[in-house]
């Protein structure tokens, strides 16, 4: 069980410090971040709207302990966005952000995370696109729904994420799956308690299954987040049992995880997102990406040891 070893290490200085230094650190982190500029990252938007894909951007960190850094997380998003705008590209490109960037943690939390994504997503709007809001560990899921609620009143394209292995979520799916709404459904990436979520894989799966059915039933937006096989075959059965067109929903995937398989979905006439993370901060996202996938973490342990 290493993930949640992994996940552990994620929110220790020591271990950031020290992965930080490893000479082959630099090799695996870019498989997962698209560059730590707009200027790295909106190649790869073009590239991606070349081949029939589209991206959700995040722009990563976590680590929020001053308004000040919140608010620069905020005005990195809004630069991004005048990016796009320029080079035309908002209706290809989603925003995908973490309310703990934008001060959620903070003193008066709820209502400074509110006040710096308000901006972001009306910016996002005015180019034609829209944000997303992920989840993050259970603690700060209710702040996320209610922000999510207050956005969609006159953003009513603003999207969140849930999580299969947290047992709230099937009830939160249902509450989601209304017209104009867009979810993502995910397995989840934060070490839960046993008392809040499952921690066994099939059990994980098995809601994800059921989580998927109650969206693609629903009249909402699915968007499926998986890079399991098996998961993306009853998703397309589902959506097919629910009636609906391909066009009706859609698959996402990290960037740097089965490319060929972001190609080979789009070229189906499934609509295929690339979520791509991007920034200086990369460490917790990159953990959790380790966590994910035991393969990633020997791919990881063996560039330090050629390069070291």
């Amino acid at each position: 069980m290493l993930g949640p070893v992994i996940l552990a290490a994620s929110r220790s200085d020591k271990m950031r410090r020290f992965i930080s230094a490893a000479p082959g650190t630099k090799q695996v982190v870019d498989r997962f971040i698209a560059g730590e500029t707009v200027d790295q990252v909106v190649p790869i938007v073009e590239g991606a709207a070349d081949k029939g894909l589209e991206v959700t951007l995040d722009v990563v960190g976590e680590d929020i302990t001053t308004p000040a850094q919140a608010e620069a997380a905020r005005d990195a998003y809004l630069e991004l966005i005048e990016r796009l705008k320029v080079l035309d590209l908002g209706p290809r490109a989603e925003m995908s952000v973490k309310l703990s960037m934008f001060g959620q943690a903070l003193e008066n939390g709820h209502e400074l995370a509110l006040a710096n994504v308000r901006p972001v997503v009306e910016a996002a709007a005015a180019i034609g696109t829209t944000v997303t809001l992920d989840a993050e560990d259970h603690t700060t899921l209710d702040s996320m729904f209610a922000i999510h609620e207050e956005l969609r009143k006159n953003f009513p394209q603003t999207g969140c994420v849930i999580q299969s292995y947290l047992f709230r979520t099937e009830d939160d799916a249902r509450r989601l799956a209304e017209a104009g709404s867009r979810v993502r459904i995910v397995k989840g990436a934060y070490k839960e308690p046993a008392s809040v979520a499952y921690q066994d894989k099939a059990e994980i799966d098995k809601a994800y299954v059921r989580i998927t059915r109650i969206l693609m039933e629903g009249e909402g937006y699915p968007m499926i987040g998986s890079h399991d096989p098996r998961l993306i075959a009853i998703a397309q059965e589902l959506g097919r049992q629910a009636g609906r067109k391909l066009d009706e929903y859609e698959f996402q995937m990290l960037y740097g995880i089965r490319s060929d398989e972001h190609v080979r979905l789009a070229a189906e006439g499934h609509r295929m997102r690339v979520y791509t993370a991007y920034g200086t901060d990369w460490y917790g996202y990159f953990m959790r990406r380790l966590a994910e996938k035991p393969a990633n973490l020997l791919f990881f342990g063996r560039s330090i040891l050629t390069k070291g």
